[in-house]
């Protein structure tokens, strides 16, 4: 402290002096003509100073570095370095990461494996401690993670709260472990997917303090109001920047975060990051200055981290150099004042999935009863699902796109539940993976059983994998870190995912299917989801049958 101390006072000289450049203010969104200066990594001051090193910026538009204030690393499919690797270039200096992904197949192995490669990241990857493993009590998968076992880590370096508390059931009903975990951290982030009215006052009362499953505006404002941080999410098929935006405006920029929560590394390559959600509210009307105060300050206040979010004395100097145009897009990232530079692939030392899972037999797979079958209909955008009742005789039923869809044991081998799904699109062949939300069991459709008898082997063989089966073809990505992520480079994983995706689209898939069907099993987001043991009403919290005499 000593150093920068008399450096800021000029006494002695800056490190670095970064000049003629127009800096964005977060604290009063405005942009002001200045110069700042750096030493050991931390902003002194703006205005003129000594220093040993003068970087003239030639008038670009500088910016606080980028904060994701909500993400699963896991889903980007990338392990945390080549993740960083994807997103610094876009700007991102902080992501704050939920393991649970990983926690839910490795337990504490898993957080352990995300704390020690963040900090080898590249950039500030902190975590929050996965509050639900697993997600409910009847979904559990490779481990289960109590208050006691996560309260050894909430002091630990790079943990800033409690992750998204998804277990809404057990908060309203004072369930005494879900209490336990929320007394561990001062931050808790929640998870509330068209929660409203009195339980919403109960779930706010009982201590969460963010949400980021709105949407839609209105559901956004009513949490807003209750005093709730409003995490605005773009992911792959979460797409909810548009239906949010109207929300963000200067009165309100203090208590919205921006967030991409699940998004493949293809996208994070070709779409972006957290500068995508800043462009995509800019479309929809709302000022860049009003849109980066959500993607700056505003996250790193909610998190308590007044070490960043601002160019400002005192605050690490990571920040974005703009690309010129009207566009943003970042041209240059600076992490603790130096400019980034590609690392290169390290390879990771993952834990070892768990992975015992017999491939089904087709008599596993068969479905029908009296009655008509819930169906599960996908939402073009949203990992929300629609509760299709409809009358179904032959399956698959192309005219009217239903397909099967299958969820087998990966941990424990006890067999496969079978569901019905609206949406997906396939004409043709299977897909299969061993990302499935939150257990992350083996999940599958396809057009007929022997092709999704064939992609769920795929999948197995590799112990983790997302493959495509049409014909005699079979392209498939392996997932060796615990059948979660790849451990390749980022441009190999993308290329993969290239391939993936062309296949998919040859067999009449809709776009990103894979992150469509690993939501099909996640029970805590509405309305209609596939278990191991088969259909789950997620509005009534409890297993239904697929075919019912019932209306």
């Amino acid at each position: 402290m000593g150093r920068v101390l008399r450096v800021a006072q000029g006494h002695e000289p800056a490190d670095r002096l970064f000049t003629h450049l127009f800096l964005y203010n977060p604290f009063s969104c405005s942009w002001a003509e200045t110069s700042f200066a750096v030493a050991d990594g931390i902003v002194v001051g703006t205005g003129e100073y000594e220093a040993r090193e003068t970087v003239d910026l030639g008038g670009a538009r500088v910016v606080p570095g980028l904060i994701d204030a909500h993400a699963h690393i896991e889903s980007s499919l990338l392990v945390p370095g080549e993740y960083a690797r994807c997103v610094v270039p876009h700007g991102t200096t902080t992501a704050v990461a939920d393991p649970h992904e990983i926690a839910n197949v490795s337990g504490i192995e898993g957080l352990e494996f995300m704390l020690a490669e963040g900090r080898e990241a590249g950039m500030s990857i902190l975590l929050t401690l996965p509050s639900c493993v697993p997600a409910t009590p009847l979904d559990i998968g490779g481990a289960e993670l109590s208050a006691d076992d996560l309260a050894a880590y909430a002091d630990a370096e790079g943990v800033v709260g409690l992750g998204e508390v998804m277990n809404v059931p057990g908060v309203l009903a004072g369930d005494p472990e879900v209490g336990k975990k929320i007394g561990l951290c001062a931050v808790r982030d929640g998870h509330a997917p068209l929660l409203s009215g009195k339980p919403l006052n109960a779930y706010v009362l009982a201590g969460i303090q963010s949400d980021h499953e709105c949407t839609a505006c209105a559901e956004a404002e009513e949490k807003l109001k209750l005093g709730m941080y409003i995490m605005m999410r773009e992911g792959s098929t979460e797409q909810n920047i548009t239906a949010l935006a109207p929300l963000l405006t200067p009165c309100t920029a203090a208590r919205c975060c921006l967030a991409t929560d699940d998004r493949h590394a293809d996208m994070l390559v070709s779409a972006g990051h957290i500068d995508d959600a800043v462009r995509k509210l800019v479309k929809a009307g709302v000022s860049l200055e009003t849109a980066l105060r959500a993607a700056t300050l505003t996250a790193a206040e909610r998190f308590h981290l007044d070490d960043r979010g601002a160019i400002a004395p005192g605050r690490r100097a990571d920040f974005c150099v703009l690309a010129e145009g009207e566009v943003f897009r970042v041209k240059e990232t600076y992490i603790l004042g130096k400019k980034y530079e590609d690392p290169g692939f390290r390879q990771p030392l993952c834990p070892r999935p768990r992975f015992t899972c017999p491939v089904p037999a087709p008599e596993d797979l068969a479905v029908g009863g009296p009655g008509r079958a819930h169906v599960i209909g996908i939402v073009p955008g949203q990992i929300v699902t629609e509760s299709l009742s409809l009358e179904v005789t032959d399956v698959p039923d192309l005219e009217r796109d239903i397909l099967k869809v299958v969820v087998c044991d990966r941990y424990r081998g006890t067999g496969c539940g079978v569901g019905l799904v609206h949406g997906l699109g396939l004409k043709d062949g299977a897909i299969a993976t061993s990302v499935s939300h939150d257990a992350h069991n083996v999940i599958a459709a396809g057009v007929t059983d022997a092709d999704i008898i064939r992609a769920i082997r795929e999948v197995v063989g590799h112990r983790g994998a997302m493959t495509a089966v049409r014909g005699g073809a079979v392209t498939t990505l392996p997932l060796a870190c615990g059948g979660l992520m790849a451990t390749m480079p980022y441009p190999e994983v993308c290329e993969a995912l290239k391939r993936l995706s062309a296949e998919t689209k040859a067999m009449g898939a809709v776009d990103h299917p894979f992150m469509y069907l690993s939501f099909l099993a996640l029970t805590v987001i509405p309305h209609l989801r596939v278990t191991t043991r088969g259909v789950f009403d997620a509005d009534a919290f409890r297993d239904v049958p697929l075919f019912s005499e019932e209306p």
